[in-house]
């Protein structure tokens, strides 16, 4: 390699960069090791979860990182972005074909920040949002008290059925009729069966607010076609990158209603100016907008990102984004998300059969929540979590839907098995899961709520089965 960095080709200047991280930092590229060697040698069951490719990877630690700009392609605020805004237009193509919609806004940092941009590019403060609470397996961002939106909106819970913990559509309805929202929330964290999208527009409709849904959890699965798509029900659709498969980020999707002009009494009869290209099916590319208080809602989304919202995109995620929604286009990122609910289903059964006490009898997505609490006494999510650690075995403590403890200690266990997947494993491996699973809670010593002890040869033993199991399915 030239010994000036001004011979280097970008290959060059990219390659062997695990290598530059270690001569120049020693502390963090060990960490860094130790992490990967976590995750290469652990069992990973956090439905929250997943992976992504190398050459996601590739596109996070490009030079990418170092353009700065604010604004949308086409209408920047600095220069130099034409190479940036062929790359996000590249994404939001992607975008667009991953899931069948006619905008797609690739810039927000996060999940939790798309929902921001949306419910803000809605409402005012004081404004009410009906939304699956948290503790019923809804999302913190969708109005917990401790969240964002739940300290400047008024936010009314709605909640599952305590028989099925399942959704009830027509409870929903009568509350939305009485409590008029502005914003109805459908999509959950810690939800196992299919959410009826159509039946959540009719609501919306009925009672004149806006749907967002968040479908964060269970993208990779609408993609595929695995789950119904809420892209043409809901007004917006938001997701995170990552929990599909892809980088850090967020996503928010439209579909039918993307011109629609936002809803406001002192906007009505005005016009928009639209002066920017547009593709193929007349949804926006690279767009330069006039002031107008009747706006469509695509616009106002893109108005709250920036200026609203947030400052500058982070490119480097956006190159990242368009990688990941290729995959996604994939016959063989299609075949993993169906194995995904298979190998849920299987490991669902499996504890069913072995006595654990599973919400709703069963799984149609992704993910299941067992209440632990009745499979021994003194048994907590929390002890749970820890003990499986302590065996290489990776889950997530849940709250469960009217639960006993905090949020803290908990009654629940929440699996998922987007990774386990990923990396090659199916029926045999599901059960084989299934069944170290149990042997450790059976296992475990009880002390109290979050005080526990487990045989230091047996915790060995069961880490040492994780570990021939991990090498069979290294990561892909």
């Amino acid at each position: 390699m030239p010994s000036s960095p001004e011979g280097w080709s970008s290959e060059q200047y990219h390659g062997g960069l695990s290598g530059v991280l270690a001569a120049a930092d020693g502390e963090v590229y060990q960490l860094l090791t130790k992490e990967y060697d976590r995750q290469q040698n652990t069992l990973q069951l956090i439905a929250a979860e997943n992976q992504c490719s190398r050459a996601v990877l590739a596109a996070l630690g490009s030079v990418v990182q170092n353009k700065t700009t604010e604004g949308f392609a086409g209408a920047r605020f600095h220069g130099g972005c034409a190479v940036v805004d062929c790359l996000e237009t590249l994404a939001i193509g992607r975008a667009k074909e991953v899931f069948q919609a006619r905008y797609a806004n690739v810039q927000p940092h996060s999940g939790t920040g798309a929902n921001q941009i949306v419910i803000t590019a809605l409402l005012e403060k004081g404004d009410r949002i009906l939304s699956q609470a948290m503790d019923q397996g809804g999302h913190v961002s969708h109005g917990a008290p401790v969240s964002f939106a739940g300290k400047f909106f008024e936010i009314e819970p709605y909640c599952v059925r305590p028989d099925t913990f399942l959704l009830d559509y027509d409870a929903i309805r009568e509350q939305a009729l009485r409590f008029r929202p502005k914003l109805l929330i459908c999509g959950a964290s810690a939800y196992s069966r299919t959410i009826d999208f159509a039946r959540f527009r009719a609501i919306a409709d009925e009672v004149g607010a806006y749907l967002m849904a968040d479908i964060s959890h269970i993208a990779g699965l609408v993609a595929a076609g695995a789950h119904p798509s809420p892209v043409d029900h809901a007004h917006f659709t938001t997701t995170s990158t990552y929990k599909p498969g892809g980088p850090r980020g967020g996503l928010i999707l439209m579909g039918r209603d993307f011109e629609t002009p936002f809803r406001k009494a002192e906007d009505r009869g005005q016009k928009t100016e639209d002066r920017g290209q547009r593709t193929e099916d007349g949804s926006p590319s690279s767009v330069v907008r006039r002031p107008s208080s009747a706006t469509p809602l695509w616009e106002r989304i893109e108005k709250n990102t920036f200026p609203g919202f947030q400052g500058t995109p982070c490119l480097n995620n956006i190159a990242a984004k368009a990688v990941f929604f290729k995959e996604m286009l994939s016959a063989q990122y299609r075949t993993w998300q169906f194995g995904i609910v298979e190998n849920a289903k299987v490991l669902t059964e499996e504890f069913v059969r072995m006595g654990y006490d599973v919400l709703t009898g069963g799984t149609d997505n992704h993910m299941f929540l067992a209440n632990v609490a009745n499979l021994r006494a003194g048994l907590t999510g929390y002890i749970v979590q820890h003990c499986l650690e302590d065996c290489a075995i990776i889950v997530n403590m849940n709250r469960l839907p009217y639960d006993r403890h905090n949020a803290r200690i908990t009654s629940g266990m929440r699996l998922g098995t987007p990774i386990v997947t990923r990396n090659g494993m199916g029926r045999p491996e599901m059960q084989t899961t299934a069944r170290l699973v149990d042997s450790v809670l059976r296992r475990v010593e009880i002390q109290g709520d979050r005080q526990y002890c487990l045989d230091p040869a047996f915790q060995n033993e069961v880490k040492q089965q994780v570990h021939e199991f991990c090498t069979r399915f290294p990561m892909q």
